[in-house]
């Protein structure tokens, strides 16, 4: 099952930094965390870049193995 990290305001609404489950594509990760997290979190995510073992990806049928690392970040603002 793949382990999904959230940082910053994801973490935030997630209500915590790291979670596993068991999904196969990356659409169906985004749908178990929605679920799990609720619409709060939905939002938040849907600003968020997603990383799939460090390459940047909106793409619902990436698929992912047991083994994969998701990342979750949102928008970051600097200066």
């Amino acid at each position: 099952m793949p382990t999904v990290r959230f940082f910053a305001a994801a973490a935030e609404a997630a209500g915590t930094n790291t979670v596993v489950v068991d999904a196969a594509t990356l659409g169906e990760l985004r749908d178990a965390l929605v679920e799990e997290h609720g619409e709060g979190f939905s939002r938040v995510l849907d600003r968020c870049s997603i990383l799939v073992e460090g390459h940047r990806t909106d793409d619902r049928e990436t698929p992912l193995s047991p083994t994969m690392l998701v990342d979750v970040l949102p928008p970051f603002a600097g200066g």
